[in-house]
């Protein structure tokens, strides 16, 4: 995790702790229920924590933040962000229930109180969210469908609620789909890594 704590250098020692446990855990649960390629594991902090951790350099959750993350799979982006982001609040959903299993473990193995697993589809929920977050599980317009009834008008942070989308590649035309204005900010920007030279977030603001 040197690559983590390089990048995010004012870690308490239990955050230090838990990010450290990560690769050790997901090893263990991979073996037994398939959430990560075997050839991404040799990356696994790298693609899998520091990417997800990438929607932290765009955004730091403030205290009370609550946070919906569809299609986490085996809990990317979600766990990362909630161990950074102690007292936010995270729902992971995916619709695949061995996924979630992984997610349930790995929270309880790390103790993070601050995380909610479910299998569920995204058209299901009905909670509001000041913010939804997904590793490119679709294009944009379909997922802005999916979960634009779910933004909380509730909104103290400096980017409005929304949506914080981890893609890459050119996205102009999936943007010009959803017929709203987006920002988007380079990961290159924040990390050197090569892995990083075409992954963004993008930031959809969604107003009730």
């Amino acid at each position: 995790m040197n690559e983590v704590f390089t990048y995010f250098p004012d870690l308490t020692d239990r955050q230090r702790e838990q990010f450290s446990s990560l690769e050790e855990l997901y090893a263990y649960w991979n073996a037994q229920i398939n959430v990560i390629s075997r050839k991404d594991m040799q990356f696994f902090a790298e693609r899998h924590v520091l990417h997800s951790l990438g929607i932290a350099k765009v955004l730091a959750f403030k205290d009370g933040t609550t946070v919906l993350d569809v299609g986490t799979g085996g809990g990317f982006p979600g766990i990362p962000l909630a161990i950074l982001f102690p007292e936010a609040h995270f729902h992971l959903i995916d619709s695949t229930t061995k996924k979630i299993k992984v997610v349930n473990e790995v929270a309880g193995a790390l103790g993070l109180e601050n995380v909610r697993a479910e299998a569920v589809r995204a058209e299901k929920i009905t909670d509001e969210y000041e913010f939804v977050v997904s590793r490119a599980v679709t294009r944009l317009a379909p997922f802005i469908r999916w979960i634009e009834n779910n933004i909380s008008r509730n909104s103290f942070h400096e980017l409005s609620n929304g949506v914080l989308y981890l893609k890459g590649g050119d996205l102009e035309e999936e943007i010009a789909e959803t017929r709203r204005k987006a920002r988007i900010f380079a990961l290159s920007d924040y990390f050197e890594e090569t892995f990083f030279e075409t992954k963004k977030v993008v930031h959809i603001p969604i107003r009730k």
